[in-house]
């Protein structure tokens, strides 16, 4: 593997066992791979394959554009755009055989005419609101809908679904009234003589702690990539984290007690102190929250960050670690040796979550793939 200043590594052993074991959970409920923001940091391609190769049928996106690059990339499978859609982004829904998610008129007679101009048959799923608040039609708003859908050419109603806001706290007693308001939507849906394939509504957390949810299909996210859906909650099937953020010491010195260092003199040595700079700042996604109360690890020991986190670097107190030399492994999210700095720790130190720390990891910083032969 080529060596670059600042890397991720992304293990697709450990993709592929969260597929199958969500897929175990499941049966007979079909898997969608939510692979939308790029995989959530991990690559959104070659999670998508590994995903589809470990048994998911389905895959989810947030736009069009993400749907586009999936098929560009080669990628053949069921594919549904999730968020809104304008209606001048419809043509390429089409031209890129898109599943797409309508809650709107406009949006809906644009695919519907970009259909028919391409003499094509377009699945759409319907999103249900059922007190997520976001997206979505009204519970009483749902049978109208369809029915206008029935009348627009070359549309096909193939999916109604909802999606849980509460589904990863500790009380389920939000998620089951939304899913009590679903089932009462499916039965008005049922009784206005619609025959739809496939109702889903369970995320990740709703995957693991509310089987009853299940239904035709769900959609796994941040399971996937091995984080908790609730950092506090322990995962209810083994998962395994697929991340690792590393970069290198590009610098190692000794410094005599009272020397600040980075912007801002935000930290001053108590003591002589061995100081490495790390080539990763901000300008990858690693949160300038992390300053002065974060860790990495280095020859298998927890270091402190000391002093701003900058744009492209940072600066540790190796003084605990032993010997350190320029060129060391540095892992700031992800295992080194029997240490291991997760995710989630990573977000709390950053007062934010697990999906934010690996979904910031910006272009720039390679990605490269690990899977067993």
């Amino acid at each position: 593997m080529q060596k670059y200043t600042t890397s991720i590594e992304v293990d697709l052993d450990a993709i592929a066992h969260n597929v199958r074991a969500v897929q175990e959970r499941v049966a007979p409920a079909q898997v969608m791979a939510v692979v939308k923001a790029n995989a959530y940091g991990h690559g959104a391609s070659e999670v998508a394959r590994t995903a589809l190769d470990a048994g998911a049928t389905w895959l989810g996106v947030a736009r069009v554009i993400e749907g586009a690059q999936l098929r560009e990339a080669g990628i053949t499978a069921p594919i549904l755009v999730m968020s809104y859609a304008l209606p001048t982004e419809m043509q390429a829904a089409v031209v890129y055989d898109l599943t797409m998610t309508l809650t709107e008129l406009e949006p809906a007679q644009a695919l519907s005419a970009a259909a028919d101009q391409l003499h094509r048959t377009m699945n759409v799923h319907v999103k249900v609101d059922t007190g997520m608040g976001r997206a979505g039609l009204l519970p009483d708003e749902i049978v109208p809908f369809l029915n206008t859908l029935r009348t627009l050419p070359r549309l096909s109603i193939q999916g109604v679904y909802t999606h849980f806001a509460t589904a990863d706290d500790p009380d389920p007693a939000y998620t089951q009234y939304q899913f009590e308001v679903f089932k009462q939507v499916l039965s008005d849906v049922e009784a206005a003589d619609f025959n739809i394939p496939i109702y889903h509504a369970a995320n990740s957390a709703a995957i693991m702690y509310h089987p009853e949810t299940h239904l035709d299909m769900v959609r796994v996210g941040i399971a996937m990539y091995g984080l908790r859906p609730n950092a506090a909650l322990k995962p209810a099937f083994e998962i395994r984290p697929a991340l690792t953020l590393k970069s290198h010491v590009a610098r190692a010195k000794w410094l005599p007690a009272g020397s600040s260092l980075g912007y801002g003199r935000t930290f001053v040595t108590q003591r002589d102190s061995h100081i490495a700079l790390v080539p990763v700042g901000y300008g990858d996604g690693y949160h300038r929250l992390n300053t002065n109360r974060g860790m990495v690890l280095v020859n298998g020991k927890r270091v402190p960050i000391t002093g701003r986190i900058s744009m492209d670097q940072l600066i540790v107190d190796v003084s605990g670690a032993g010997e350190v030399h320029v060129g060391d492994e540095v892992v700031l999210v992800g295992r080194q040796g029997k240490e291991r700095i997760t995710a989630e720790e990573v977000a709390q130190w950053a007062e934010t979550i697990n999906y934010e720390v690996t979904t910031s990891l910006l272009a720039r910083v390679p990605r490269f793939y690990l899977k067993n032969p």
